[in-house]
């Protein structure tokens, strides 16, 4: 195996992995966990260890009990520092490294079709934001151990990453966690369209609007369904809490259109 000393490179390919997966399945027994341990030269208890150590830096862990574990290295909370809040430059990053390691074009390294692609500038911004896009989708998916954050649903194929304030409409948090909440196919487009709200104190505002122009065809089970929903708080994810400035721009647009009072 490698040397004692971990090196800046395999710490950014760890913690590209730590947002990216549920921090509970980490575990030496994981084959993924083995897998990332052979392509980058430690023992599968070395990631896990690294992974509680890079947990004990996240604010979230913190606010949870979480202390993740001591004796960090000083190149751990560099690195940690270095791209917290900079998940575009982590997601592009850690892709190239992986590359590295596994001795491929970088193009054939990653896990995106880019055939499709043209050639030049382009071609580079367009794989760093699908780069970007996956990422985005992966980390906000694993925060909330892959389930909605209002029914609690946890069929992968049913579930999205939702931007709270939308990808048109803020660059810079386009990539950023915090700017996600895990949804259900049906809340994510009712979300997008404002047909129901969360506020930034996280509870959820379903207004009669989702159940369309004539009321009385919907059966009375599904609207008891869609309206329990409402005033309860949403399921709260693990890491990366949803941010409350971000949440009160998109809910100030749903109070606007149907004169929600809080």
């Amino acid at each position: 195996m490698a040397s004692m000393n971990w090196t800046e490179d395999q710490i950014i390919i760890v913690l590209y992995e730590y947002c990216r997966r549920p921090f509970g399945q980490f575990s030496a027994t994981k084959p993924f966990v083995k897998d990332l341990g052979k392509l980058i030269g430690r023992s599968p208890a070395a990631i896990v260890r690294k992974i509680g150590n890079l947990a004990s830096f996240d604010p979230q862990m913190k606010v949870r009990g979480v202390s993740g574990l001591a004796h960090t290295g000083k190149l751990d909370e560099i690195v940690w520092n270095h791209y917290y809040g900079h998940w575009d430059q982590l997601a592009y990053d850690a892709e190239v490294l992986l590359a590295k390691y596994k001795n491929k074009e970088f193009e054939d390294s990653i896990s995106i079709d880019v055939s499709d692609l043209p050639k030049g500038y382009e071609r580079t911004q367009e794989i760093k934001r699908r780069i970007n896009q996956v990422f985005f989708r992966d980390t906000v998916l694993a925060s909330y151990d892959n389930r909605c954050c209002i029914t609690g649903l946890n069929n992968t194929k049913l579930i999205h990453a939702c931007h709270i304030v939308g990808w048109a409409d803020d660059e810079t948090n386009r990539t950023n966690p915090h700017n996600g909440l895990c949804l259900n196919v049906l809340f994510h487009k009712a979300y997008d369209e404002n047909l129901i709200g969360i506020s930034p104190d996280y509870e959820i505002y379903v207004s009669e609007e989702i159940f369309g122009a004539k009321l009385d065809y919907v059966d009375n089970l599904t609207k008891e369904c869609m309206c329990s929903f409402n005033k309860k708080r949403i399921i709260m994810p693990k890491r990366f809490m949803p941010d409350r400035d971000l949440l009160a721009i998109h809910f100030d647009k749903f109070k606007k259109l149907f004169a929600v009072t809080v």
